[in-house]
């Protein structure tokens, strides 16, 4: 697509953005924020999202407020390209989580408008005159993105750096951008929907943590999928950072166009060759970014740093957060304090109660089949509850892989015939309950315009109940009872923290129960 003089000029907060006609898509934490900051760059701006609900009726009045030209709500609102005083726009700034095929995009691809990401606009306005420019550090994967991002922003100011996460996390870049602190370094988090519309971002170093099939059903194919992911390597400016185990993602380092001098950096749960960062003997150590790799390795934390779970792929998100730290200059001894500073986000690998020799835990966060299967490599003899939205992928080498480790299974979801089908065919033996959706309703996201339908969380909280209700009674001293659902939340949930709050909730009411009735 040929980009208009005007939007090439656009690199930097202090470009000529007055009067540009910008259609924002969305009207979310993303959409808000791009908005929020078009607005006060001068530009003249519409937002079109599907939703109807009190949020977004308050975000619009905030906006038309602040001075948006319009702000249109409802399924109307997302068929078609809005126009902008009488005139389509010359840009369309998209939240991440619309489609490519969504209708509204897909019209301005076939009208040659030009298409960012929220990510992309932040890119072009990093620089501004009389404000220090932030470095950015950029980090993809299928899991493990929110651990490390944090990981690294945690080194990073163990190091005295002014550093944030930002992006994917929950705090958009644009807002990090406005804010009063001027940050030295961004730790983005960068999902393979905002690097879909990403084409400018050069940062000092990046990595994907590791790839595997998800989110099909939004990118059309795996391939794709991994196309968009291996984004995250164009133009890095120094490192670009590898998992060693994975090939997927050392192929993608070998097919992308990099900043000349930049290296190839691999990390690795084993032993590191030259060049990677690795684990010898219990301690983390790196072998690429001192005099003496050749034959020897600097030490930077221990597993023990890593706190009372340490398993694989947490230890691999340490390793790839501190090549990145690395990459930019921090000594090894903060990389250990920032291991030892960091505090785990909810929901992942999360130690919710031990009762009665049960181990209750909550891996909400586990969305897809690959973060699945780490949880259910961490514990053995596990009745596990799963299911959900499954977003078009297979269960069949999760199931296979993990037979051995399930005791029982409890479903969750509104159709888990997919899962179930596995089940059947990889581990026939084991005892499968089908926890009945009740009244629940569909949550999924519309996102043909980013609204959200569904029941009252009550509806949730019930489906969880009667979940870890059957859980407790397969449960035997020894067990332990892991929430992992391999699955998005949307169907009875509003997001995966309200699956991970109802799965707590729902434990501590049989805890309570159990206390209350003498129950050994």
């Amino acid at each position: 697509m040929t980009v208009s003089p005007r939007l090439q000029s656009l690199v930097s907060w202090d470009s000529d953005w007055a009067g540009l006609r910008v259609a924002v898509t969305g009207i979310g934490v993303s959409g808000f924020a791009a908005a929020d900051t078009l607005i006060e760059l001068g530009a003249r701006v519409v937002v079109v999202d599907a939703a109807t609900s009190d949020t977004a009726k308050a975000q619009a009045d905030t906006l038309k407020i602040v001075g948006a030209v319009d702000v249109l709500l409802g399924e109307e609102a997302v068929n078609r390209i809005p126009k902008i005083d009488g005139r389509f726009p010359e840009l369309i700034v998209t939240s991440p989580g619309w489609r490519p095929d969504q209708a509204l995009l897909a019209a301005a691809a076939r009208a040659h408008i030009p298409v960012w990401g929220d990510v992309e606009l932040a890119w072009r306005l990093r620089v501004r005159a009389g404000h220090k420019t932030a470095d950015w550090l950029t980090i993809t994967g299928t899991n493990g993105k929110t651990t490390t991002v944090g990981l690294t922003a945690s080194m990073l100011q163990a190091a005295g750096l002014k550093a944030i996460a930002v992006g994917n996390v929950g705090t958009p870049i644009l807002d990090a951008l406005r804010d009063s602190v001027e940050y030295d370094v961004f730790a983005v988090e960068l999902s393979s929907f905002q690097l879909h519309w990403a084409e400018s971002l050069s940062p000092v170093a990046s990595v994907c943590l590791n790839v595997a099939e998800d989110h099909v059903d939004w990118h059309g194919s795996y391939n794709s999928y991994l196309a968009d992911k291996a984004k995250v390597y164009a133009r890095t400016q120094k490192a670009c950072i590898f998992n060693a185990e994975q090939i997927e993602t050392e192929r993608m380092v070998e097919d992308a166009d990099v900043v000349d001098g930049c290296r190839a950096v691999g990390f690795t749960t084993l032993t590191p060759a030259v060049s990677m960062l690795g684990v010898v003997e219990g301690l983390l150590v790196d072998r690429a970014f001192i005099e003496e790799r050749k034959d020897s390795a600097a030490e930077l934390a221990s597993m023990t740093d890593l706190g009372q779970f340490a398993p694989r792929h947490t230890v691999a998100n340490a390793l790839a957060a501190a090549a990145l730290v690395r990459a930019y200059g921090v000594d090894a001894k903060a990389v250990r304090q920032g291991i030892q500073d960091y505090v785990p986000g909810n929901h992942r690998i999360q130690p919710v109660a031990k009762e009665n020799g049960v181990l209750w835990v909550n891996d909400s966060k586990a969305t897809n089949p690959h973060a699945a299967a780490a949880s259910l490599a961490t514990f053995a003899n596990v009745i596990w509850i799963a299911g959900g939205l499954s977003k078009g992928v297979s269960y069949d080498h999760l199931v296979r892989d993990h037979a051995a480790r399930l005791k029982a299974v409890v479903l969750i979801g509104t159709d888990t015939t997919a899962l179930a089908d596995a089940l059947q065919r990889h581990a026939p033996d084991v005892p499968v309950i089908t926890t009945p959706a009740g009244d629940t309703e569909n949550m999924q996201t519309a996102v043909t315009g980013g609204a959200s339908t569904g029941s009252s969380p009550d509806s949730g909280a019930a489906v969880m109940s009667r979940a870890v209700a059957s859980a407790a009674q397969l449960a035997a001293s020894g067990d332990t009872v892991l929430m992992a659902p391999a699955a998005a939340s949307m169907d009875q949930f509003s997001s995966y923290a309200h699956r991970g709050n109802a799965f707590i909730e729902a434990v501590r009411e049989l805890v309570e129960g159990q206390a209350q009735t003498g129950e050994e």
